[in-house]
């Protein structure tokens, strides 16, 4: 088997408070604490989990628009944490990123047409002309058109804007594509569009996404494969059937249960979890999730388990398949 595009090694990221006698730092925040993973050419990797449960922190890292306390980000076999902001900015080339909000990350004092162009004179593609091309060429292949590019963002619908912001990120020609929910913020309706539009550009252009999002039956339509995070944690990865067909930590299953079926045939138990979101100040001792677990046991509070591979080869990390 070939090597992942991206390998992601204990990643993590702490934020400190300053609160103790003269600014010192009282507390420490673990939005991010050890995430790892790995993601092969060609295929999506969903990431889900509650707000702050710090997928989105992870996305950002990645791309190092948010500096990385600790771990490694080995792309195409080059640890990106090593390189220099000179050279970050020439591999960006490479990973480019969808935002959620598609109206706070588009200029508004820019067409959508240099908004388009702008990361090819970055990266010193083409001439005027030829840039200018790529921008109509762009436009037409997200469903918009040509004349579309002497506009402003403000005169779009979201959808539409979202469309931009996927023609901005294709505009480079990049190998990784990391969308940080990028459909949380359009209607139902459009949401699939936008998602048909993606999975039709992977396979046009041997697309990589890593998929950030919060609702679940979104995830599953374009995943190859599904991260489920909690507390800055990794807490199970799956092949995105076997994960939704079978889950296997309490955390995944407790999430799944809470989906809707449109089918009023089919009964689901639904499992309410008890309690709130721990702090990411102050996690809980043992595994993150024993305080809400509905099948804790005493050792969930003591000692903190860690990814296990299972027979059908999912990564698990609870005490259950310990």
């Amino acid at each position: 088997m070939s090597e992942p595009l991206l390998q992601v090694e204990n990643l993590k990221k702490y934020y400190p408070i300053n609160g103790g006698k003269f600014g010192s730092v009282s507390e420490t925040v673990r939005a991010v604490d050890g995430v790892s993973f790995t993601v092969n050419e060609g295929e999506t990797l969903g990431i889900v989990g509650e707000s702050g449960c710090g997928k989105s922190t992870t996305g950002r890292m990645i791309m190092r628009l948010i500096e990385p306390t600790e771990g490694k980000i080995i792309f195409q076999n080059r640890n990106i944490m090593e390189l220099t902001k000179r050279e970050m900015r020439k591999a960006r080339k490479d990973i480019q990123m969808i935002f959620q909000d598609p109206f706070a990350s588009l200029n508004p004092r820019h067409t959508v047409g240099h908004i388009i162009e702008e990361p090819m004179i970055v990266h010193h593609m083409g001439d005027k002309r030829q840039r200018q091309k790529r921008v109509e060429e762009l436009l037409e292949l997200v469903g918009l058109s040509s004349y579309h590019a002497k506009r402003y963002p403000h005169q779009f619908s979201g959808g539409q804007r979202q469309r931009i912001g996927i023609a901005r990120a294709l505009a480079v020609r990049p190998k990784v594509i990391i969308a940080d929910e990028p459909v949380s913020a359009l209607d139902v309706s459009v949401q699939s569009q936008v998602l048909n539009l993606l999975k039709d550009l992977q396979k046009k252009f041997n697309l990589t996404f890593i998929f950030i999002a919060h609702d679940l039956s979104v995830v599953r339509h374009i995943s190859d494969r599904v991260g489920v995070m909690y507390l800055g944690k990794v807490v199970e990865l799956s092949e995105s059937e076997n994960l939704y067909n079978d889950p296997k930590h309490p955390y995944t299953k407790a999430l799944l249960s809470a989906v809707p079926i449109p089918d009023p045939d089919i009964k689901t138990e639904r499992i309410i979890l008890e309690g709130d979101v721990p702090s990411p100040a102050h996690p809980p001792a043992g595994c993150a999730f024993h305080d809400r677990c509905p099948v804790a046991m005493d050792i969930c509070s003591i000692e903190q388990p860690h990814l296990k591979t299972l027979d059908d080869g999912r990564l698990v990390s609870c005490h259950l398949y310990n």
